[in-house]
């Protein structure tokens, strides 16, 4: 084949690949950042700990996980064509990339939560905090680097994902590998589209690691801790008013102190 007749081919390929990475990417973290955090928040000592409800979503988990892509694709057939109307194509490739790709991201998504310092969440608890308000401020903004460090090495997953996909219509780059290198002996567009994962991969790992590295450098993990900072320096300012009062210094000097000496801590 002559490179005129490869570019269009390639072209095509490309936007498949990266329209197919890219919704199945969004539907992975919308459905497996809740997930992920249910799991850390249902698991003994957790906030809503419930042992029977975390052990069926991990199970539900574990078995989503050990299935293979390839079988995943042929097992979810009729539910793709019950959405897509359709079993071929880019958009029917997404609903197995999609299921395939959430419990893969929960899992990231629970090692990362659990990293965070439970000296945080008992502060926001000691302040009146409820869960929501703990997994708002503190579980999701300490852990986001490693949430972002996930997410990059789920966008990897899915690009080998898609290329599996072109096995059984799919389209995208993996579809060219298999029609042109591998059926008709195009040995070389099969190594450009090698070539071309391998870039891909390449840029998406570097810009999330360069995106991981600058929330660390910038205290992505300890940015609850101005606003736990705020709320806590509201206990000197009561103090002193009732100091003014009145009401007692020696009292006043001792509430005052003491949520310095905690601010220290969480800080």
């Amino acid at each position: 084949m002559t490179w005129s007749e490869i570019q269009p081919l390639l072209e095509q390929a490309c936007w498949d690949t990266l329209y197919m990475v890219g919704w199945s990417t969004l539907i992975a973290v919308v459905g497996g950042l809740p997930l992920g955090i249910l799991l850390v928040l249902t698991d003994r000592g957790g906030l809503l700990q419930n042992t029977v409800l975390n052990k069926v979503i991990g199970q539900v988990v574990n078995i989503a996980r050990s299935m293979p892509f390839i079988i995943l694709m042929v097992a979810l057939m009729g539910f793709t064509r019950s959405i897509t109307g359709t079993t071929i194509g880019r958009e029917a490739a997404i609903v197995p990339l999609a299921i395939g790709a959430i419990p893969f991201f929960a899992r990231l998504v629970e090692t990362a939560v659990r990293e965070v310092d439970g000296g945080l969440v008992e502060a926001v608890q000691s302040m009146g905090g409820n869960t929501w308000t703990v997994v708002r401020r503190v579980l999701v903004p300490e852990s986001l680097p490693s949430l972002i460090s996930s997410t990059t090495t789920t966008i990897v997953a899915l690009i080998g994902y898609s290329a599996m996909a072109g096995t059984v219509g799919a389209g995208g780059l993996g579809d060219i590998a298999i029609r042109y290198g591998y059926q008709r002996f195009e040995t070389e567009l099969m190594w450009i589209t090698v070539g071309i994962l391998a870039v891909v991969i390449s840029l998406i790992q570097l810009v999330g690691d360069y995106a991981a590295r600058g929330l660390h450098r910038r205290g992505g993990r300890s940015g609850a801790a101005p606003r736990l900072r705020l709320l806590k320096s509201r206990a000197p300012a009561n103090s002193a008013s009732q100091a003014s009062d009145g009401t007692g210094p020696a009292e006043a000097d001792t509430s005052a102190e003491a949520p310095a000496a905690d601010v220290g801590k969480v800080a």
